[in-house]
């Protein structure tokens, strides 16, 4: 991939970044602060600063992702923080630009159907930055840090973080309706943040058939950081050998892959399928707990076998 082609895509990437934020900003300010509904993460928080204290909700979201951030910088890596800023920023912007416009509910007198939309608007923001890369801030920095050790997908880990939030809020105004609506909202943003991003783990697999095949596997290599498996085979319309490459990788990457096959061979036959599951290098462990007697056995005809499965076990 060329470096003005990596510039665009980068470009790309924040444009539709700051398009996520703004659906997320606009389904929270227009739909769920007007109607005092405690929903989790971050803004969450900050709505609580809000009704009970009357604190700025975009100066409290930033300053408690700030923190955040600031704790979970060794585990997510720079890159994620640097991206992370930048949404935070953004989205803190944005709170404060449509807030003073939404003073009382955009529908009037149907809390449930604000819920609704506002959890919907909300859940298609954060999916649609997640697939590019970048992130809101909030409930995000912590489901990064867990998914990095375990196989627990985004919107199951905002689930559990913004249920346990949602459930202290009880302290403040004792009210199960406020409650209830808060864990619907959840449950309806978890969902559709999985579904946009289509789960943080689900992988494809590409067949790329190509005379250009030695340059995109390099280029996948370097660029998307994934390996390729060169096949040889006939086509038996034409009776020529033919190269094939087969390309493991996160749905998520797929359209990484795409951009790089087309700048290199626009006219490349390629088929993509999905896959149950990957597992080993650069993917998922296989967390299987191995039965007493069959690991006596493995013990003896394969120890290497075995202390790999150990290892793996212990670190799980």
């Amino acid at each position: 991939m060329t470096k003005k082609a990596h510039i665009l895509n980068t470009v790309q990437d924040y444009i539709f970044i700051v398009l996520g934020l703004a659906c997320y900003a606009f389904g929270f300010t227009a739909f769920i602060l007007p109607e005092k509904i405690v929903i989790g993460g971050v803004a969450g928080m900050a709505s609580l600063l809000y009704f009970k204290w009357g604190i700025n909700v975009a100066l409290s979201n930033y300053a408690i992702n700030i923190f955040l951030l600031l704790l979970a910088a060794k585990v997510v890596g720079w890159t994620f923080v640097k991206r992370t800023i930048f949404g935070t920023t953004v989205l803190s912007l944005l709170i404060a630009l449509f807030k003073p416009f939404f003073n009382s509910p955009l529908v009037e007198q149907q809390p449930f159907m604000s819920l609704v939309i506002g959890a919907l608007l909300c859940g298609f923001g954060i999916g649609l930055t997640f697939v590019h890369n970048g992130s809101s801030g909030g409930t995000d920095i912590i489901a990064a840090m867990v998914s990095k050790h375990s196989n627990v997908t985004v919107g199951r880990m905002i689930l559990y973080v913004d249920f346990l939030i949602i459930s202290t809020s009880y302290l403040l105004f004792h009210s199960v309706d406020k409650i209830v609506y808060g864990v619907i909202f959840v449950m309806i943003l978890s969902y559709v943040t999985d579904l946009v991003i289509n789960s943080n783990r689900q992988a494809v697999q590409f067949m790329i058939f190509s005379d250009r095949w030695k340059e995109i596997a390099d280029a996948i290599i370097r660029d998307a950081h994934r390996g390729c498996t060169v096949l040889k085979g006939t086509g038996w319309y034409t009776k020529n050998e033919v190269t094939m490459l087969m390309v493991m990788c996160r749905k998520i990457e797929s359209v990484t892959i795409f951009r790089i096959i087309k700048s290199i061979d626009n006219h490349a036959f390629i088929t993509q399928s999905k896959v149950n599951g990957v597992f080993g290098r650069g993917f998922d462990h296989m967390k299987v707990k191995m039965r007493k007697d069959i690991s006596s056995d493995i013990r003896h005809v394969h120890p290497q076998a075995y202390y790999e499965e150990n290892e793996t076990s212990k670190n799980d």
